[in-house]
């Protein structure tokens, strides 16, 4: 196996496939403690922070979104550190810092200590989500990657979905327990799980193919000399130093691309439970907390298949652009109709349509950075993207909860959404970002 030609179909497929046998469900399970860590504020604020605490909807969107403040000001450094460490022992460390910042959420006392904390949780986490996009690029090549980005964002829907259901269960049934508020509680027992799965991940992940020991020496050989050879002709195609990557236009234009899809995430995360308790005015209906997570969870279900469908029928065509266009634009006409429909199921329906319009566009995007980024370059394009992209965690809450004060309704937030997530959509169609993988001009 002396070359990338030399192992037939079959086993290269059995080579991909033990890769993602080892390491997928791991990092799933990770980023479904990282996402639920970071939006189960969501949950809390309406039911019994916001009244305990004192928060008004637009503070509510200010706490939820400084967050992503302190993400945006450590995420290259982050991204550049595990490059130079390796992934095994730097996301390790960013598990346990977030890990005592979540736990910590339980004892707020205010509103203020609140955002410190919610900041510094940002602070924490910078880092660990594009580290893994950065991760998956040692291991899969190019024609298999938004595959198995795919495969790890359907931790984002899962998280959502079993998240909204575990996080009613602690609130409800925690209440009382250490003299706590359900909510505090909540915090209290989501925030651990990080602090212990980081000393699985120091023992369990590996940092190179060529490190793996659970692949035999043939394996490595091949996967090592397919990801080399494609790095080699990016380098040599692009040869992007770190300081372009950081500051070439299209890589600030992929950064707004992912704002939009990000927007429409983040307003659904942390205001779709708070939309969906507005049913009871709105439609006259009645639903306990328990009811309200079961609720919120049919989205995200819907859209973790449509986000592994999606992206898997992009790889197949080798087409990114319109694989990420056309769920954004799908995403972004329904979600401002949703409260304008005459009975909640009908609302339902238009925000699930939007849940799978973003699941689907975000594995997709992943693998549009990776066509001209390498080395150095990856790692810190890749941080840019995502830490100026995320810029949206803070600004989907703050505006949406602004606007639900200023006019008393969640519509024109929603409408906001719609607006910025078919921006988005266009900016993507006319940069023209990620031509077919196959066609010889992939600048």
């Amino acid at each position: 196996m002396s070359g990338v030609e030399a192992a037939p179909a079959a086993v290269q497929n059995r080579i991909l496939r033990k890769v993602a046998v080892r390491l997928m469900p791991f990092l799933c399970l990770l980023y479904f403690v990282n996402y639920l860590d970071r939006v189960n504020i969501g949950f809390a604020g309406p039911n019994g922070m916001n009244d305990e605490l004192g928060l008004t909807a637009t503070v509510f969107g200010f706490a939820s979104g400084i967050f992503f403040i302190g993400y945006l000001v450590l995420e290259v450094p982050s991204n550049l550190a595990l490059h130079r460490f390796g992934a095994r022992k730097w996301l390790a460390r960013i598990m346990i810092t977030w890990g005592a910042v979540a736990t910590a959420m339980a004892f707020v006392p205010n509103a203020t200590t609140l955002v410190v904390l919610r900041f510094l949780l940002g602070v924490a986490e910078a880092g660990f989500f594009p580290g893994i996009i950065l991760y998956l690029t040692y291991w899969f090549p190019a024609a298999q990657r938004a595959k198995a980005v795919a495969l790890f964002m359907t931790a984002v829907p899962v998280s959502s979905a079993i998240g909204a259901t575990v996080s009613s269960v602690l609130i409800s049934s925690g209440h009382g327990i250490f003299g706590l508020s359900g909510w505090r509680f909540m915090f209290l027992v989501e925030g651990v799980p990080a602090i212990l799965l980081a000393f699985v991940t120091w023992f369990y992940l590996t940092d190179r193919p060529s490190e793996a020991k659970w692949l035999t020496a043939e394996e490595r050989t091949w996967l090592g000399e397919q990801l080399a050879a494609e790095r080699a002709q990016t380098e040599a195609e692009h040869s992007w130093p770190l300081r372009k990557a950081l500051t070439h236009p299209r890589i600030l234009a992929l950064a707004f691309v992912y704002f939009g899809i990000a927007y429409g995430l983040y307003a659904l995360g942390f205001f779709l439970p708070t939309i969906i308790k507005g049913f009871e005015q709105q439609y006259g209906t009645e639903l306990s907390t328990m009811e309200t997570g079961l609720i919120t969870a049919v989205p995200y279900v819907i859209g973790a298949v449509a986000m592994v469908v999606w992206s898997a029928h992009g790889d197949r065509k080798r087409e990114r652009v319109w694989h990420v266009a056309l769920p954004l634009l799908l995403g972004g006409v329904s979600i401002p109709i949703a409260l304008y429909l005459g009975n909640p199921f009908l609302a339902m329906v238009a925000v699930t349509v939007c849940a799978v319009g973003v699941c689907s566009a975000l594995p997709t995007f992943w693998a549009l950075p990776s066509n001209f980024l390498a080395g150095a370059a990856a790692a810190g394009g890749i941080a840019l993207i995502n830490s100026l992209g995320n810029i949206s965690g803070f600004a989907a809450p703050y505006i949406t909860g602004a606007l639900k004060d200023a006019t008393g309704s969640q519509r024109t937030g929603l409408w906001v959404v719609g607006i910025v997530m078919i921006a988005a959509a266009i900016t993507v169609v006319a940069l023209k970002a990620a031509p077919r993988t196959d066609s010889p001009d992939r600048t």
